[in-house]
């Protein structure tokens, strides 16, 4: 205990300058600051025992950072401008390292570090933890769905493809990182149509309207707008609203030639979800439930151009494959819904169809209790908005009664 005593004693000394500064400030009272030393001895000598487990570090940690919060909302009070995070940030950060080394197979300590890395905005050491992260534990696919999907969201995707792909080849047991590739394939998709549609909008903006320094006989002035002449004293230009977005004579980067090459590229019609999923239909844990999680991410992107193609080819591959399973005849009923919202005048018609689908499903599957299972997991959503026709309602109320009955 004597070693553990003398490990205490040297972390705690190392925070004795933000008491200090605690104490001269007045952030904290002097009988404030002896409970905190105390707190902070008892939790030194808490993760320094031999039989420290990973929830006392996290117990250490969340106080840590619950103290830190409250010299923050002091400061605001007190007006206190001179104090800062970093001693506290450090001094947590020096925790978790602690708790990964000292248990470095735990799982949430990885993730609680990550959680606070990412808090703190520490973007260079959330990508060295990560990487450790994914050493320790190559096979655990929320680990590379994170790091996957926080590469694509600070806008590289290479490096989002690079992790999303390792972590398809060590996580073999199970769709999730395989969806998940493909998910954030569709949301590149969608930010790429939004660019180019912005950049439409900008192209076929109106150009300036010229006005003529003359006057009629009325003293009315004289619009022209069929003049292309530039450099003529006698027009003056109107303020343009949108000068700051469009220039008039931008910059050539690319050529006609790679511009057209680049807009026909086969990475903007949905290939590489596409080929994720012919793959995926190549491993082990390939089956109906699959394709249907496959299904479910494609649906959920209605304004991407591709995703009409994207879905029909999963639930192809469903049907021939798969086609008295429940999960098919879902996404076959489902299908008609795709994007059609309930207001709409397509809903009723798109509606109809889904429940004439239903009916030649249900006589077709092998598993009625799980279709209507299936079923209503969607219905009642339907049923929870309060603007929904009352015609509708009616049908969705019965058609909810009867699928009950299985």
């Amino acid at each position: 205990m004597a070693a553990v005593a003398d490990k205490a004693r040297f972390y705690l000394e190392r925070a004795v300058p933000q008491l200090r500064e605690f104490e001269e400030k007045e952030i904290f009272a002097k009988d404030e600051i002896r409970t905190l030393v105390t707190k902070r001895s008892d939790y030194e000598h808490l993760v320094l025992g031999p039989r420290a487990r990973a929830e006392d570090f996290l117990s250490y940690a969340a106080w840590e950072q619950s103290l830190d919060a409250l010299r923050a909302a002091r400061c605001r009070r007190l007006r206190v401008r001179t104090s800062s995070a970093h001693a506290a940030q450090a001094r947590t950060f020096a925790i978790f390292e602690r708790a990964v080394t000292r248990h470095p197979g735990h799982l949430g300590l990885w993730l609680a570090y990550l959680d606070f890395a990412a808090k703190v905005k520490a973007t260079k050491r959330w990508r060295k933890i990560v990487t450790r992260a994914l050493r320790m534990h190559p096979s655990q696919p929320g680990l590379w769905v994170l790091a996957g999907r926080r590469a694509a969201g600070d806008g590289d995707m290479d490096g989002a493809r690079g992790y999303f792909m390792r972590g398809c080849r060590f996580c073999t047991a199970g769709v999730e990182v395989w969806a998940e590739y493909a998910r954030c394939e569709m949301e590149w998709l969608a930010r790429m149509e939004a660019k180019k549609g912005r950049g439409k909008n900008m192209a076929g903006a109106p150009a300036p309207v010229r006005i003529a320094s003359n006057v009629d006989a009325d003293g009315n002035m004289m619009f022209d707008e069929s003049s292309d002449e530039e450099g003529d004293d006698d027009d003056v230009l109107m303020p343009d609203p949108d000068a700051e977005f469009r220039q008039e004579k931008p910059k050539e980067v690319f050529n006609k030639e790679t511009v057209q090459k680049l807009e026909n590229s086969p990475a903007l019609d949905g290939a590489i979800p596409k080929a994720v999923f012919d793959i995926a239909r190549k491993q082990a844990f390939f089956g109906a439930p699959a394709a249907e999680a496959f299904f479910n991410v494609f649906a959920s992107f209605p304004k991407v151009a591709c995703q009409p193609k994207l879905v029909q080819h999963v639930l192809d591959t469903m049907m021939a494959e798969y086609p008295t399973h429940p999960a098919t005849c879902s996404c076959f009923v489902r299908q008609p819904l795709i994007g059609v919202d309930h207001n709409t005048p397509e809903f009723p018609k798109a509606l109809r169809e889904a429940l004439a689908r239903l009916r030649s499903m249900l006589e077709k599957t092998q598993d009625k209790s799980g279709l209507a299972a299936k079923t209503l997991a969607w219905i009642d959503p339907l049923l929870a908005f309060e603007d929904l026709d009352a015609g509708i309602r009616t049908v969705l109320e019965h058609t909810k009664r009867k699928l009950e009955e299985f």
